[in-house]
């Protein structure tokens, strides 16, 4: 069990208010609140390792070097990737997928080709894919915003070259089953990309065991900056995929006539990383992990089963039910704008969130414009969902 006493006190920003207000930070799905380990960690850089990594030969270059390369070893070993060269750092999971969308689009794809995406995508899973010419053959979902499996299997043709899909969604909650569609997939030879920006700071990913082919997530999201994300890449795909972008580091050697490219990771690193946002990163793994996954995965499904029944008994429409969920609650309250909901909130100090949450087809699928998500973290309480609640019940009086 957690000490949630002990935990809020690792955030400080949980003490403050909002317009006179105690906070009631429930948007954690955006982006989630920072301990201040991990806060420490970015100051610890800053005024005592700052030095651009990999090139220099003087002190402050090589601890900055070995902290950043730490790191790496610390993110792979919190995947249980099988190589250190199989982590990319990017700036997040957008970065992460328009790479490998770039990358994978230049060596193996044509335009017309086919990637097999879910109903329930962020924007960033589709967009990429669109920018470089593919088609989206896309997985249905039923009425309680679970995957329709055997249409899944229906979408894979000649023409399919990636299957590229959520973990977990960022507005049903839904954890889909990537572990059998990986399965599927591989009996065609289709390798696969899970988004697992809102899978990683609440279940354990083991990528060996999963065996997917590319993982990618946001650090904003586990606690830790923004800025700074992950690739994982099989090493065998890696080899075979040419440089997202050109520049120092990613190269072996350079001449007018022709350039060779460096080894891996660095071959997908060009420039100067966030070497300082990197060993934050690993701060905020090495924090969250300190609970225990079965001791957070208690937590958080204790409040999201809360929340859902007072939700469920003050007449909210509720959007996805799966049997598999993680912490996300989207609702609609009668005819109460979204928006109108979520502004009314904030003048009590609760932030949710509004609107279509980037995932603008999903909305089309639900036949709503947009919907106000509660997400949930470790820190949160029982008690900030009866402010919610209490909230919502001012709020209905109003209209």
């Amino acid at each position: 069990m957690l000490d949630l006493a002990s935990v809020r006190s690792d955030f400080p920003i949980l003490q403050h208010q909002v317009y006179g207000q105690p906070l009631v930070y429930l948007d954690n799905a955006a982006t989630t609140q920072k301990p201040r380990c991990v806060v420490e960690k970015l100051t610890e850089g800053y005024y005592h390792t700052n030095a651009n990594i990999h090139r220099g030969v003087h002190f402050l270059s090589r601890q900055a070097t070995e902290a950043h390369e730490a790191a790496r070893e610390t993110v792979r070993r919190f995947l249980n990737a099988r190589s250190a060269k199989e982590i990319i750092f990017t700036r997040g999971t957008t970065e992460a997928i328009n790479m490998l969308a770039s990358s994978y689009g230049k060596a193996f794809m044509q335009p017309g080709d086919e990637v097999i995406v879910t109903a329930m995508e962020h924007h960033s899973n589709i967009v990429p894919w669109q920018l470089q010419g593919m088609r989206l053959k896309v997985i249905p979902i039923n009425e309680r915003g679970e995957l329709e499996m055997e249409a899944y299997e229906r979408l894979f043709t000649g023409r399919t070259r990636l299957v590229a899909v959520t973990h977990v969604s960022n507005v049903l909650g839904t954890v889909n089953p990537v572990e059998d569609m990986i399965r599927i997939a591989r009996r065609r030879q289709v390798p696969v990309l899970v988004d697992g920006a809102q899978a990683v700071a609440h279940r354990p990913v083991d990528v060996q065991a999963l065996d997917a082919d590319f993982y990618a997530f946001s650090g904003h999201k586990i606690y830790a900056p923004t800025g700074i994300g992950v690739l994982y890449g099989k090493e065998n795909w890696l080899d075979r995929l040419p440089p997202y972008q050109g520049g120092g580091e990613m190269i072996a050697s350079v001449s007018f006539e022709k350039t060779s490219f460096n080894e891996l990771p660095y071959k997908f690193e060009a420039g100067t990383p966030d070497c300082i946002g990197s060993t934050a990163l690993a701060e905020a793994l090495r924090y969250l992990s300190s609970f225990g996954w079965e001791a957070l995965a208690a937590h958080e499904e204790a409040l999201l089963d809360y929340a859902t029944q007072r939700l469920a008994g003050a007449g909210a429409h509720l959007f996805g039910q799966a049997a598999a969920k993680s912490g996300v609650v989207s609702f609609q309250l009668g005819t109460i704008h979204p928006y109108d909901l979520g502004m009314l909130l904030d003048g009590l100090g609760i932030a949710v969130r509004t609107g279509h949450h980037c995932a603008e087809p999903l909305m089309r699928v639900l036949g709503v414009e947009g919907t106000v998500r509660a997400s949930f973290a470790l820190y949160n309480t029982k008690e900030e969902i009866d402010a919610l609640m209490a909230g919502i019940e001012r709020v209905k009086g109003m209209f």
